[in-house]
């Protein structure tokens, strides 16, 4: 059965590892619904969130394939219940949208309005990407002119940490 799942992975910043590592999914045909990387608490080692909706069987095997690579120090996979994710999303609008009922919506998702230009507003909302696509489909009837969101910024919930690996 196909779910969504986060794969956590933890590596050596080294040029091309990233190639690597989505070559893996290249040829086994899944794809990436969501990407980030970022450093971790360890000087010099880095974390990829990959973001999948495919089976356990190959989500296994994606895990063992990627900590093959060798710059891969672990891998882990996990399923919703299992990680505290967010995503980031901004939403540019024109200062003209501005009224009222735009205020109440911002109220309404606990969004933020973190710029204001002479001609338009930037709007950021963190959550799950359902909160983030439903802010969107409302915003698209104030003229909304640019839309980007990140990928899934996630925690394991059970208590491993990469320092036994390292």
């Amino acid at each position: 059965m196909k779910k969504k799942y986060t794969i956590s992975i933890f590596t050596e910043h080294f040029i091309g590892i990233l190639n690597q590592i989505t070559i893996i999914f290249t040829r086994r045909g899944v794809n990436i619904d969501g990407f980030t990387a970022s450093e971790s608490k360890d000087d010099g080692i880095y974390r990829m969130i990959i973001v999948v909706h495919t089976d356990e069987a190959q989500v296994v095997q994606l895990v063992k394939q990627i900590e093959r690579i060798i710059d891969v120090i672990k891998a882990f996979y996990y399923v919703d219940e299992e990680v505290v994710y967010q995503e980031l999303a901004l939403y540019k609008l024109p200062v003209t949208s501005l009224d009222p009922s735009l205020e109440k919506v911002i109220r309404q998702f606990n969004a933020h309005i973190i710029s204001a230009e002479k001609d338009f507003v930037v709007i950021e909302l963190t959550g799950h990407k359902e909160d983030t696509q439903a802010l969107l489909e409302i915003l698209k009837d104030f003229d909304l002119l640019e839309f980007a969101r990140s990928g899934r910024v996630a925690i394991a919930k059970p208590m491993q940490t990469i320092d036994k690996y390292l």
